[in-house]
């Protein structure tokens, strides 16, 4: 099992992440209060979802605020794309990289995810920003219709080490309890064989077992809803929370 490491330090395991999808500055701030309330391991900032991600000093600015707000609590930065499950923008690719780039710079985000289906040199200059300035990279894969098979699942775990990331990501949606268990051997499998640590989801109804006793497989980070939700099949902190204390119990934890 391996903890994602937070600027060089190895974080809680597993983390619970609280996203914010508030569209506004004020918005995003009160989301961070709840998130803090509800006690999140780590907050994402969706910036997908915020309406001045068009403007780079907008977006810092907002970002400083957050990270005063959190008092410490870590904070992944992330910009969706409408095909894994985002917000459509006004802005290019080239732009959304220079926005990473300022994010990194800037130093308000402990890490930052960037998706691996966007182009080879998009990804190259976010993880030489992000190496550059400390952050973490998290390089993800989401797929909002369906689980593809084990072996694509494992592919694509292995595709984020291979691009340099720090951390791999792999979220899909489940039609039925036999895509959790693959979406849990695949972390397993890529748990005993790759060196980075793991995210891994289950989507939907018939994947929230995933994100419950997924720690037990190798995933190092489950997402739960202090507000708002960011992905469907999200369980509020507090439950979530003691679902995974009553695993990790029974497994003698």
């Amino acid at each position: 099992m391996k903890p994602i490491r937070i600027r060089g330090r190895p974080a809680a395991f597993p983390l619970i992440c609280a996203p914010l999808v508030g569209a506004t500055r004020e918005a995003v701030l009160l989301e961070a209060a709840a998130a803090c309330a509800a006690k999140a391991d780590i907050v994402e900032w969706r910036v997908d979802h915020f309406h001045g991600i068009d403007k780079a000093n907008a977006v810092v600015d907002t970002g400083r605020a957050l990270r005063g707000a959190l008092s410490g609590t870590p904070l992944l930065f992330t910009r969706r794309s409408p095909a894994e499950g985002g917000q459509a923008v006004a802005l290019s690719e080239a732009r959304v990289v220079e926005l990473y780039s300022e994010v990194c710079a800037d130093g308000f985000a402990d890490l930052v995810d960037y998706e691996m289906s966007n182009p080879a040199d998009s990804v190259k200059a976010v993880r030489e920003a992000s190496r550059r300035h400390g952050v973490g990279l998290v390089c993800s894969f989401h797929d909002f219709e369906r689980t593809p098979p084990l072996a694509a699942l494992a592919a694509q775990f292995r595709r984020a080490q291979e691009l340099g990331g720090d951390v791999a990501k792999v979220s899909v949606m489940a039609r039925g309890p036999e895509d959790t268990l693959a979406l849990l051997a695949a972390i397993m499998q890529a748990s005993a064989t790759l060196e980075l640590p793991l995210i891994g989801v289950s989507m939907g109804p018939h994947g929230a077992l995933s994100r419950m006793i997924g720690f037990a497989f190798g995933s190092a980070l489950t997402f739960g809803v202090a507000t708002g939700s960011s992905a469907p099949g999200q369980m509020p902190i507090g439950e979530l929370r003691a679902a995974i204390e009553v695993a990790r119990k029974a497994l003698g934890g």
